[in-house]
């Protein structure tokens, strides 16, 4: 009996003559492999071309080198996988784009990872998986993978799991789709880890994750006559610690608390947030620019935080009559609302998101700068991220927007402001002062300086 995993061609003839082997047997040792061949599935599909990887199906692998140690400071690309492909609706001769416009982790319960993607009309759920040992040694397969007749197999080999270079496969596990008439522009996990929420602009649906073919409306605000609507949902997040609570942003700047308790459908909000508008500060561009673009509960769920066009709000979940702080992003933009509506900018949808200890938030702005505030101190920063400050271990230098009169010599002129440069989505590490910021094409990610 072979045990070593290597083949009877290398070993040469076996020494031990084997009886022909029962039906049982048989099945026993087909079962066996059935289930080999399945763990090791990915790597029997590829090939190769340089440091390019293909995969026939639906999964993408990617192929990951973990001999060289990585230091501190040091981030490579982990996994690469077409989330979406274009789709045309026939019916409405509509073409549907593969741009992703929102993704959310799933909590980690095993060695996997698992998360939500979805573009305007498609919610994927995603298993991320590693592999680092393939099975050698088949009973049904020749070296060159070749199935053998089961009935001429005289000799009986127990396959081995041998290590190999580490392999990162991305496979879909759930396809949730034909629930959305208009673009979904939210995805929200609940803290019971069995559902999560979907916002588009006039509704919202609630989801399990193991049902694919039927969502739950909990909120709809579509008029009957749709000449009368005057509102549209910008924004929809769950609670982070009891899975009975949401909160949605509509473009009118408020924010409505819902409670999955009260009603099946919950048209009737529990908390209504709101600003009260100055009259003296109205103007033609005032509703467009305190639509919130993104709210984000606080780790501890007693704050959320909103993102209008010019600033960041944070709000007492206990008090709904004004926020608690404002945060002006970038206020010196005020003055260039009307070129800013000209140039379709003043719809841009930024997004904002806490730091680890709720201490800290952070939002993005024009010509790659991005905001970051200390709640405690009362502080804040402008910084920039771009190729020519990114280098290993350089240091952000302070930014400043010089908005008229004499210019110093570290200052920026407003009117030299990139606009096509924008970070719109941001990402802080749960834990640790490490941040990421996406600036067009780029995700540049930045830490505590390292002694």
């Amino acid at each position: 009996m072979t045990c070593s995993g290597a083949s009877r061609r290398s070993r040469g003839p076996s020494t031990r003559t084997w009886r022909k082997l029962t039906s049982s047997q048989l099945l026993n040792l087909i079962t066996l492999e059935i289930c080999l061949q399945r763990e090791t599935r990915a790597a029997e599909s590829l090939f190769f071309s340089g440091n390019k990887r293909v995969t026939h199906g639906p999964s993408s692998v990617s192929r990951q080198n973990k001999s060289r140690p990585h230091s501190r400071g040091e981030y490579n690309v982990y996994s690469t996988f077409q989330s979406h492909e274009p789709e045309f609706d026939y019916l409405k001769s509509l073409e549907i784009e593969e741009k992703i416009n929102k993704i959310r982790w799933l909590p980690q319960q095993n060695a996997a990872h698992f998360l939500l993607s979805t573009n305007d009309k498609t919610i994927k759920l995603w298993k991320i998986s590693e592999r680092d040992k393939r099975a050698e040694g088949y009973n049904l397969k020749d070296e060159d993978g070749r199935l053998r007749d089961p009935f001429r197999i005289t000799a009986l080999r127990v396959p081995i799991l041998k290590p190999m270079d580490l392999m990162v496969e991305a496979s879909p596990r759930r396809i949730f789709a034909n629930a959305h008439t208009y673009h979904i522009n939210s995805i929200s996990v609940n803290s019971d880890h069995e559902t999560y929420l979907s916002a588009d602009d006039l509704r919202i649906n609630l989801w399990h994750l193991e049902i694919t073919d039927r969502s739950f409306n909990i909120v709809d605000i579509k008029p009957v006559n749709m000449e009368e609507l005057t509102e549209v949902i910008t924004a929809a997040e769950f609670h982070p610690h009891q899975c009975n609570v949401f909160v949605y942003s509509s473009s009118k700047g408020t924010i409505r608390l819902c409670d999955m308790r009260s009603s099946a459908l919950c048209d009737r909000h529990s908390k209504f947030f709101e600003e009260p508008e100055d009259p003296s500060s109205r103007s033609f561009f005032s509703e467009i620019i305190s639509s919130i673009s993104d709210v984000r509960f606080s780790h501890s769920g007693r704050y959320m935080m909103t993102r209008d066009y010019l600033s960041v709000k944070v709000w007492d979940l206990n008090m709904e009559s004004r926020p608690v702080e404002t945060h002006q992003v970038h206020e010196y933009l005020r003055s260039k609302l009307c070129s800013l509506y000209e140039n379709d900018c003043i719809f841009d949808k930024f997004e904002c998101c806490w730091g680890g200890s709720d201490s800290a938030i952070m939002t993005g702005s024009y010509n790659n700068f991005f905001r970051m505030f200390d709640r405690n101190t009362r502080r804040d920063v402008t910084l920039e991220a771009s190729r020519e400050n990114s280098k290993p271990r350089a240091s952000l230098k302070p930014r400043k927007v010089c908005t008229g009169g004499k210019r110093k010599k570290d200052e920026i002129s407003v009117d030299s402001l990139d606009f096509n440069k924008k970070i719109l989505h941001t990402a802080w590490h749960p834990a640790e002062n490490i941040i990421a910021v996406a600036a067009t094409n780029n995700l540049y990610i930045f830490q505590d300086k390292v002694n």
